[in-house]
């Protein structure tokens, strides 16, 4: 009895992120990162290893679904995950070593940058993808960008890869989701070993996430078929700047305070 109370927290949250995640269409990482540090108080690097533990199985699982639907050529997905792993090793190396602060602020303006995209670019296409301005060989190299993202912040490698891969590199918004999972999925595994590795997850709180989460997606995604596409947009845009802002203004407000 005493465990499950324990674990209770956990199981509540997790499962409303898991809701979350799969309502709005972008895994729960990004939701759970700044409640995670807001509300329990993790600095940002326990943060967003501790998110990760939730993000892993579920990319894992997400990716071998998506495969066995619409399988990934196997040398473009080997190439770009491999040069995701790399990049995302290189760069949560670096993140486990900044301060605090620093981390947060990187994350805040990414989560900034991200929902004044989405408030100002309206729906999303997905029609034909315009002509590649890059020949497609080169597309893997997109990897070294998400992993770079995954490493650094713990999320933010498919938002980047799939845009890149459809403007830059022509691909259909299928196939570039396609190569965006081959790239997020092993990054993700690499960047929780290397957080882990320096500390930075709190498996107590993680695997609760992680377990009451994959419990609650498909209910999020039943209920987001049924809403707006536009108005489920545009409320994710919003609930992002908020956190954004929250996330840069908590440190001012506890100054203040103090």
């Amino acid at each position: 009895m005493e465990m499950l109370l324990a674990l209770a927290p956990g199981l509540l949250v997790g499962a409303g992120l898991g809701f979350l995640g799969g309502m709005f269409g972008i895994g729960g990482g990004i939701i759970a990162i700044p409640l995670l540090g807001l509300a329990y108080g993790m600095d940002q690097a326990l943060a967003q290893g501790t998110a990760l533990v939730m993000m892993a199985p579920n990319l894992v699982v997400g990716a071998w679904r998506y495969h066995q639907r619409a399988p990934l050529p196997l040398g473009p997905g080997l190439a770009i995950g491999s040069l995701a792993m790399l990049s995302t090793w290189a760069s949560a190396r670096w993140a486990t070593g900044l301060d605090s602060a620093t981390l947060r602020m990187i994350f805040s303006i990414f989560l900034l940058l991200l929902a004044l995209r989405m408030l100002l670019s309206g729906k999303p296409r997905h029609a034909k993808a315009p002509p590649a301005r890059i020949p497609e060989r080169w597309a893997p190299l997109v990897g070294l960008v998400g992993g770079c993202s995954m490493g650094l912040l713990g999320v933010g490698g498919g938002l980047i890869a799939t845009p890149l891969l459809t403007s830059l590199f022509g691909l259909r918004q299928t196939a570039a989701q396609r190569l965006a999972l081959a790239l997020v999925t092993p990054s993700a595994l690499v960047a929780l070993f290397t957080y882990a590795r320096a500390g930075h997850v709190n498996w107590q709180m993680g695997l609760p996430l992680a377990l009451s989460g994959i419990l609650t997606v498909s209910a999020g995604v039943r209920v987001a078929h049924r809403l707006p596409e536009r108005s489920m947009r545009r409320a994710f845009s919003w609930m992002l700047l908020g956190s954004a802002l929250w996330l840069l203004g908590a440190p001012l407000l506890k100054q203040l305070g103090a």
